[in-house]
């Protein structure tokens, strides 16, 4: 039993000390976390934004909930005003309408990651403390960058139940090709 113990904990320790040797330390884990969800989350909330038709950016589920052609605008603009308090840039103006055809709102999202891209390009976790100006709140650096994932797997379920609602598959749903 002692034996047994010993070399259950020795396996344990090597495990352990194999997993050390094999960690790189991160140098930015909050930021750098972010980037890393900023570039997949663009990529599958373009792509919802692209499977819904052109005629249904005007579906709403019920009365009371936003169109999607809304939750389109509403998610560039929130990308716009949360990613300029993380660094004190000016955020975009949007000169488009939720009514307006896809292509011109499609085209403001993608502006709106792209934005966000630039400028989170030079964070770090350097400044995670100081306090930046929220939705009118003061808030940490920290707390805006944590909200960006948070805002975007919120918007993106919207998206996903909007497209599934008209019979199309989420991109996070597709078939692996």
């Amino acid at each position: 039993m002692k034996r047994s113990l010993a070399i259950t904990l020795a396996f344990a320790a090597f495990a352990v000390s194999a997993i050390a040797q094999d960690a790189k330390p991160t140098a930015n884990p909050v930021s750098g976390a972010v980037k890393q969800q900023l570039e997949r989350r663009s990529k599958i909330m373009l792509a919802a934004a692209d499977l819904m038709p052109a005629d249904k950016y005007s579906f709403k589920p019920t009365p009371e909930q936003m169109t999607y052609g809304h939750l389109i605008l509403h998610t560039a603009t929130a990308n716009g005003k949360v990613c300029s308090a993380i660094t004190g840039a000016t955020a975009p103006t949007i000169e488009v309408k939720d009514t307006d055809p896809k292509d011109k709102l499609v085209q403001v999202f993608k502006e709106s990651f792209d934005f966000c891209s630039t400028q989170l390009a030079n964070v770090d976790d350097s400044k995670l403390g100081e306090e930046v100006s929220l939705f009118g709140s003061k808030a940490s650096r920290a707390r805006a960058l944590i909200e960006l994932p948070i805002d975007w797997a919120d918007h993106y379920s919207a998206q996903a139940m909007y497209l599934r609602l008209n019979g199309i598959l989420p991109p996070t749903a597709q078939p692996k090709k």
